[in-house]
């Protein structure tokens, strides 16, 4: 048997991939699209029975080839360029693709556990898992808000286990494929190494300089939850993946350069002596993206916890840190 994991190539799913290597499980189906040849370095560490690209591997379980052989399948595989404009690509990509594997693992009792998104509840200011609070501000949050309605109007006919993760922002470890859409937190760590300085937007929306909050995630946490759900293939729903708590992008910039200083034995600074000293910059806040920015999020997880996941989760400046450290081991 079988475990399947889409995007296996990329941020979330590779990290998926080499957390259930550690608990011994290798017969993992690795599916992606390797168009960006580079994302091979992310599962280089990791061991799996085979690789299959997007569409040879739609086709061949469309076409029954795995029938009775899959165990579960954690469908991570998505654009995630929320500045995509190819609305048709998007919903084939992202909506119509996981649609057809939905029906599949229904039809075949296989427990699917798949990536949504918080960008659904664009911009407003309740992140509960209610169709109310929800209204996508660009393509990629409809893609994925378009499935989770479909999910919702199935659910009392489900065959196997259904779990949506609405994931928050996501940051750490395999992301470095991603350019411009990897985390901030890897975006600071590369402009503190390369100028000592970072810049962060300037204000919007009512909030300061750099003040945008966010509820950002270690993947780790993300990676937790997943394991968590696929150990309780009884558990079923529609989730928040986020701490609860939500930081601005000042204190992600402080967390990453602190860690950053305090690995080259360096005094760690206030944000106020950041400032001062030109360490922390501010840049325009680009037209293209107003109106399409979610300036605040912070994820409501009282379904989460009373769906059993009991767990704590990393603060930015634990994060940040075991992230940096990470990094650092890395460029040695």
């Amino acid at each position: 048997m079988y475990y399947v994991v889409t995007g296996a190539a990329g941020f979330i799913g590779s990290n998926i991939v080499k957390a259930l290597n550690e608990r011994g499980e290798t017969n993992i189906i690795a599916v992606d699209n390797m168009k960006k040849a580079d994302k091979f370095r992310n599962l280089a560490d990791c061991e799996i029975a085979d690789y299959l690209d997007k569409k040879d591997f739609i086709e061949r379980v469309q076409g029954g080839e795995f029938d009775g052989e899959i165990k579960a399948v954690l469908h991570e595989g998505a654009c995630s360029d929320t500045m995509e404009t190819d609305g048709r690509y998007m919903m084939q990509n992202n909506y119509r693709y996981t649609l057809a594997l939905l029906d599949y693992c229904q039809d075949e009792e296989v427990p699917f556990l798949y990536a949504s998104s918080a960008s659904v509840y664009g911009g407003g200011g309740v992140f509960k898992e209610s169709r109310e609070y929800e209204s996508p501000l660009n393509v990629y949050a409809y893609s994925k808000f378009l499935f989770d309605q479909v999910v919702r109007r199935r659910w009392n006919q489900r065959t196997a286990q259904i779990v949506g993760f609405r994931y928050f922002n996501v940051y750490g470890p395999r992301e470095q494929h991603k350019g411009r859409m990897a985390s901030v937190a890897h975006h600071f760590f590369n402009q503190y190494r390369a100028d000592g300085c970072v810049k962060l937007f300037e204000g919007c929306d009512g909030y300061p300089n750099g003040g945008q909050r966010r509820d950002f995630v270690s993947v780790e946490d993300v990676v937790k939850v997943n394991l968590h759900f696929l150990d309780h293939p009884e558990k079923s729903g529609l989730f928040n993946l986020g701490t609860g708590n939500a930081q601005s992008f000042n204190e992600v910039a402080v967390a990453v350069i602190n860690s950053l200083r305090l690995a080259n034995n360096q005094d760690t600074l206030t944000p106020e002596q950041m400032l001062q000293q030109g360490i922390i910059s501010y840049i325009p806040f680009p037209d293209a993206l107003r109106g399409k920015y979610q300036s605040y999020t912070q994820a409501d997880i009282a379904a989460l916890r009373a769906a059993g996941y009991a767990e704590p989760f990393l603060t930015v400046e634990q994060g940040a840190a075991r992230y940096v450290q990470q990094l650092l081991e890395k460029a040695a």
